[in-house]
């Protein structure tokens, strides 16, 4: 059996006074990639963000790679993951940098990558080698999530949480993104509302909105045993 990499068991999430997600269940299993697109303010991101423990839970579980997610586990949860905001922080003044920040740290020391690994993950995402000189300040959007991506990937993180990760890419550079996540048996939970992720093949999909987390994959006899109940799984 598949492990579950991400759960959530009856999480309910609050913006103010708003409700974003009411005891919603979800699971996505080792290796697959799960979209989730709704209108804009729906939760999408606030739902990522508190998968990473960086947005609080009124009511239920959340578990990443079996570990539940609590005050104390946070930190080791996030070590597990890399979670790819639609503006990620490149924290030095240049790519090359950036790129090495991480292993400066004690929890990554001896293993830097040299600048032959780190060029040739870029140029998978459709970056050149000469991006590891230029000034972060510099980057576009789309740029930064890539070289986000490429950090990730250095580091060897295999479960993803990525927000509107194409939609300023274009169709070229998306399609080498869905080839790198997908070449390594990632766990990929993404926010979009690109239809060109939207449409790839092998993706389970599901909508967010008025508090509830569907899945858009079942069959109408599905949503008939399913009648008034939240199952995303």
């Amino acid at each position: 059996m598949t492990k579950p990499m991400i759960e959530l068991h009856q999480v309910t999430l609050m913006r103010g006074e708003k409700l974003l997600l009411e005891d919603a269940d979800f699971i996505l299993p080792e290796g697959k990639t799960a979209v989730i697109h709704g209108p804009s303010g729906c939760g999408k991101s606030s739902l990522l963000c508190a998968i990473a423990g960086l947005f609080p839970v009124q009511a239920g579980v959340i578990r990443v790679d079996g570990l539940e997610l609590t005050p104390r586990t946070a930190s080791e949860i996030r070590c597990r993951i890399a979670y790819i905001p639609q503006e990620p922080l490149m924290c030095a003044d240049h790519v090359k940098d950036a790129l090495e920040l991480p292993f400066t740290f004690k929890a990554h020391a001896g293993k830097k990558p040299d600048e032959k690994q780190m060029t040739e993950i870029l140029e998978q995402l459709c970056l050149p080698s000469s991006i590891l000189h230029r000034e972060s300040l510099n980057l576009s959007g789309g740029e930064k999530q890539r070289v986000a991506i490429a950090r990730a990937v250095l580091l060897g993180k295999t479960i993803f949480l990525a927000d509107e990760i194409t939609s300023s890419l274009d169709a070229e550079s998306r399609e080498a993104v869905q080839a790198l996540l997908r070449s390594r048996n990632y766990t990929l939970l993404a926010s979009s509302h690109d239809a060109f992720f939207l449409s790839s093949g092998d993706v389970l999909h599901y909508r967010l909105g008025n508090g509830k987390l569907l899945s858009e994959d079942k069959t109408p006899a599905d949503d008939a045993d399913d009648k008034g109940k939240m199952e995303v799984c």
